[in-house]
């Protein structure tokens, strides 16, 4: 059974920075594309950014495009969500998400993470 357990949330004024981790188990974290959602209050869940098996191919939310970057350790089965010059409308629950239709920016994943909390205060 797979698991992706997220970490790395927390409070952090407008302006500031924050990187997000996911610790993925139970299947060969190196064979599947990954990618970070978030839903706000009020709102969906939408996309933020995928990357594919590799690291080599990464797509990004026009919201977030230049502000945001994911990567992957494959050594390490851990995805990560680097945060830069966050605004208080990114303040939502992130979360991650391995396969499915993630590397097409659907949110239809074959296993989701529980989430982490990021409140950006003005």
């Amino acid at each position: 059974q797979v698991q992706l357990v997220e970490s790395g949330g927390g409070l952090v004024q407008a302006g500031g920075s924050l990187r997000l981790s996911c610790a993925a188990s139970g299947r060969t974290f190196s064979s599947y594309a990954m990618g970070w959602f978030r839903q706000g209050p009020g709102k969906e869940r939408e996309f933020v950014g995928t990357i594919n098996w590799n690291g080599r191919s990464t797509y990004y939310a026009d919201s977030v495009k230049g502000r945001f970057t994911i990567s992957r350790d494959n050594a390490k089965n851990t995805l990560y969500l680097q945060m830069n010059n966050l605004k208080p409308e990114d303040t939502a629950v992130y979360y991650c998400a391995q396969g499915g239709d993630v590397y097409n920016r659907g949110t239809r994943p074959d296993y989701w993470g529980q989430g982490t909390q990021v409140t950006v205060s003005s």
